[in-house]
């Protein structure tokens, strides 16, 4: 299943670099992103734009800032303006399949990226493989700790599928180092840093002994690791993220955070338009179109920051 997810995905990519075919000119794809404040939906959207001005394609950006009940109004907008295809960043749990329904209804095809309605998928659904990641990152985690301490899990979005995802993975991982144990876990509403230090802070002042924190998004780590600053432990805590944001990778240089995950967020855009353009055309995509991530340390970072996959 996956390599033949692997090879669609190679043919797409490979069509966009040879530019769109002459039915694509007249294509207009909506982009209805989640919230343009967090690094990781912001390069998928300029990657989208990106990919979509080389081959001449119009795309309509749209913004939810994080508000689910502004993301359904956008999105109705963009049904009336006839789109022909609909890339769809849900902006929470809440009302977001609504959008998908509506799409549907109007004959437009919808590409899910990094959240995918449970109720009301999209016809494609591209986003990190989050369940095996989670679970590199989590046996990374036992290895470097020896696998002993207190953790505390900096939660994203309840509801959404990378927190389920990623909860899973790492869970997982846990599971197989008993000694690591999970002594705090708390949701954020919106994946961000404030969020990420608020959270710790509290989590600190009832547990001190916490030694590794995980935050389920590199702005949640970065949070943590300026609450653990302010604290002035007594002891290592370890600090895990996930993303592979722009701030993270060079946390991650710098040794505020000890490692994080790297999404492909430049491929995956190029990969929702190039499938929005598939579909808009009446052809098959994949149901799922999950990528790897790679675990980053400081070992490899330097890379990630050069160029981001």
């Amino acid at each position: 299943m996956k390599t033949r997810i692997a090879v669609a995905a190679l043919a797409l990519l490979a069509g966009t670099a040879l530019g769109s075919p002459a039915w694509a000119k007249d294509k207009v794809i909506g982009l209805a992103v989640a919230n343009l404040q967090a690094d990781f939906f912001n390069q998928i959207k300029q990657s989208v734009e990106a990919s979509a001005k080389e081959q001449g394609i119009k795309v309509v950006t749209v913004d939810a800032k994080g508000d689910s009940a502004t993301q359904v109004s956008q999105i109705q907008d963009l049904i009336t303006q006839q789109i022909d295809a609909l890339i769809y960043i849900p902006a929470g749990a809440t009302a977001a399949s609504v959008p998908v329904k509506a799409a549907k209804a109007a004959g437009i095809p919808v590409v899910a990226v990094d959240r995918n309605p449970a109720d009301a998928p999209g016809d494609t659904f591209i986003a990190t493989d989050s369940v095996a990641a989670a679970r590199t990152l989590g046996e990374y985690v036992c290895k470097v700790t020896g696998g002993k301490g207190n953790v505390a899990i900096v939660q994203g979005q309840l509801g959404t599928t990378p927190e389920q995802d990623r909860d899973k993975g790492f869970t997982e991982a846990l599971a197989k180092c008993p000694d690591l144990k999970v002594v705090a876990k708390q949701a954020s509403t919106m994946w961000m840093q404030d969020e990420g230090f608020n959270i710790a802070q509290d989590m600190l002042q009832r547990d001190p002994d916490i030694s590794v924190f995980f935050g389920r998004a590199d702005a949640l780590a970065l949070g943590a690791a300026q609450a653990v600053k302010v604290a002035n432990l007594d002891h290592k805590t370890w600090i895990f993220g996930f993303d592979g944001d722009v701030a993270g990778l060079k946390a991650v240089q710098a040794g505020t955070l000890d490692a994080t995950m790297t999404q492909t967020t430049q491929q995956m855009g190029r990969l929702a338009l190039q499938s929005a353009l598939e579909l808009a055309d009446g052809k098959t995509v994949p149901a799922e179109q999950l990528q790897a991530a790679t675990l980053t340390t400081k070992d490899n970072v330097a890379g990630f920051i050069e160029k981001h996959p």
